[in-house]
């Protein structure tokens, strides 16, 4: 969900003609709630982590975690994540914060846009590894039941780019032409001139389009993961390989101030690298889908392989119940106790 902070140049669109059909754009994307400002692109990226909390948890659940484990994660992952889109915004464009015309303080700005998904990917991962190394529960496990819980939320918030008139492609006369004003992102609304808001032009709405494509991204992992069951988070390389592919030819349409390596755009060079390693990790690592079991407590005590315990993957029926947990070893021995007095194979976790 990058974002620019520089006005956009209006002396060539403003000569240009303006379609009839076009999507409008807001006009204003900062409204005061007793003095304290509320920005639409915030609430688009609350809404984003509220929407991947909830199917990250439902998905979790359904393979026998803990009710609320969720939370655990994403009080580490959202601040990590927020810092590392930052950072990441940051170190591509570095002349608006330490070239000649540059202000150290406004890397703290973020009302004034600036962020990274792909810090904001990494920065996440990383709080999540935080989360996991102080619950117990291995990492491959929480990167299968986010996979398409992150695609989800890029599609949200993205439409905080909308309300802030950027991150849109070259003009177009298509019937679903992006109509932009000359944007003051501090303020928060357009330019006016006499009143009346400035018409920069109608452009290619690339914030839908890569919108529109991380819904098919989930729908398409969701329905992979749910035929074939993959495990060691082989769902998460999925999500990240079809992202990868969308936000290449997303990010080849887009005209704003980019960093720019042996003609690509630095985002298009980090697409094509992260699908790389993406597809590697996919068609290195095996394993089937992994479920947790709790005891009575409700406490995490160990992660069952289903091959392994001799398990039956749930039809796509029983998929929608959430069952407990005892319910995972019934077809083995009867119970969790009994298994555990019999010397079962089961280990203790392995936080990888």
């Amino acid at each position: 969900m990058d974002a620019v902070t520089s006005r956009v140049p209006i002396a060539e669109a403003l000569a240009s003609p303006t379609p009839l059909a076009t999507i409008p754009s807001p006009t204003q994307s900062v409204w005061h709630l007793f003095g304290v400002p509320i920005r639409a692109y915030a609430l688009c990226i609350v809404l984003a982590i509220v929407a991947a909390a909830v199917v990250t948890e439902i998905r979790m659940r359904r393979r026998g975690a803990p009710p609320n484990l969720v939370l655990d994660l994403v009080v580490w992952a959202v601040p990590f994540g927020i810092v590392g889109a930052r950072v990441y915004h940051v170190l591509t464009s570095p002349s608006q914060y330490f070239g000649s015309d540059g202000r150290l303080i406004d890397i703290f700005k973020v009302w004034e846009g600036g962020i990274g998904i792909w810090g904001a990917v990494a920065g996440g991962a990383l709080g999540v590894a935080v989360a996991c190394r102080l619950t117990g529960l291995p990492l491959r496990f929480i990167a299968g039941a986010i996979a398409p819980a992150l695609p989800l939320a890029q599609a949200i918030g993205r439409w905080g780019n909308y309300f802030n008139n950027e991150l849109f492609g070259g003009k177009t006369d298509l019937p679903w032409g992006l109509k932009i004003y000359d944007w003051d992102l501090g303020a928060g609304k357009a330019y006016t001139d006499g009143g009346e808001p400035i018409v920069v032009g109608v452009f290619h709405p690339t914030f839908l389009y890569e919108s529109l494509w991380d819904l098919g991204v989930a729908w398409l992992v969701w329905q992979l993961d749910r035929r074939y069951r993959f495990g060691k988070g082989r769902a998460f390389a999925i999500y990240v390989m079809a992202y990868c592919v969308g936000r290449f030819w997303v990010e080849a349409m887009r005209t704003d101030t980019a960093v720019h390596f042996l003609g690509l755009r630095l985002n298009m060079w980090t697409s094509l690298v992260v699908f790389a390693a993406a597809l590697a990790y996919f068609l290195l690592v095996k394993g089937p889908q992994e479920r947790i079991v709790v005891d009575e407590d409700g406490k995490l005590i160990m992660v069952v392989d289903p091959v392994k315990v001799a398990v039956p993957a749930p039809t796509a029926e029983a998929e929608d119940v959430l069952a407990p947990a005892e319910d995972v070893l019934a077809p083995v021995t009867g119970s969790a106790e009994t298994a555990d007095d019999a010397g079962s194979e089961h280990q203790p976790i392995d936080p990888d």
